[in-house]
């Protein structure tokens, strides 16, 4: 139930419009850093930073995958099977296109996660950056999105010393007209 709520949460964006002088567009104010993690609603703006993680514009977070100089990390949820289908209903997941090389880990972005979700995230850093803490992630999902913030705070309270947080993620990725391609939920 709760990778259904966040998506729904992540369809909806909440602009936070600061004042602006007679002539000039209004911008955006961004919140400050939340102490721990942030819970629903997932999709509004984040803040600029994360403390103890490098923040990727576009351009850095391409550099580096050009270079295959970090593991790339998203972690958009999973879509999970509508409720109430009638038994026999075939149901095909929504296709996901992500970063190419980049390893899908569903799910793990929330504020909180469940024993299996917390194992499955741990699990995966360690396999994808071969045990090495000192190893370089990218972690990202979706522009103004919360579930790249919280996973990346989440990898430096694990011990990885060299994330970073691409904030715009699959929509600054697009934008900078770099390609995807189709991305399957990474398995241990």
């Amino acid at each position: 139930m709760l990778p259904a709520l966040a998506l729904a949460a992540c369809a909806l964006l909440w602009p936070v419009a600061g004042p602006a002088a007679a002539g000039e567009p209004a911008m955006t104010a961004l919140p400050p850093e939340p102490e721990d993690y942030r819970f629903e609603p997932y999709r509004t703006p984040t803040p600029a930073t994360l403390a103890g993680a490098e923040v990727l514009a576009p351009e850095a977070a391409a550099a580096l995958w050009r270079e295959g100089a970090a593991v790339f990390i998203d972690v958009l949820p999973r879509p999970p099977r509508p409720a109430g289908l009638p038994a026999g209903t075939v149901w095909r997941e929504l296709r996901h296109e992500s970063i190419p090389g980049a390893h899908w880990l569903p799910n793990v972005g929330f504020g909180a996660l469940d024993e299996a979700t917390a194992t499955y995230f741990a699990h995966g850093l360690a396999a994808l950056t071969k045990g090495n803490p000192q190893a370089r992630i990218v972690i990202f999902c979706l522009k103004d999105c919360w579930m790249s913030w919280n996973a990346a705070k989440r990898a430096l309270a694990l011990g990885y010393v060299r994330v970073a947080w691409f904030p715009e993620g699959v929509d600054g990725w697009t934008a900078a007209g770099l390609p995807l391609e189709p991305a399957t939920p990474w398995r241990l």
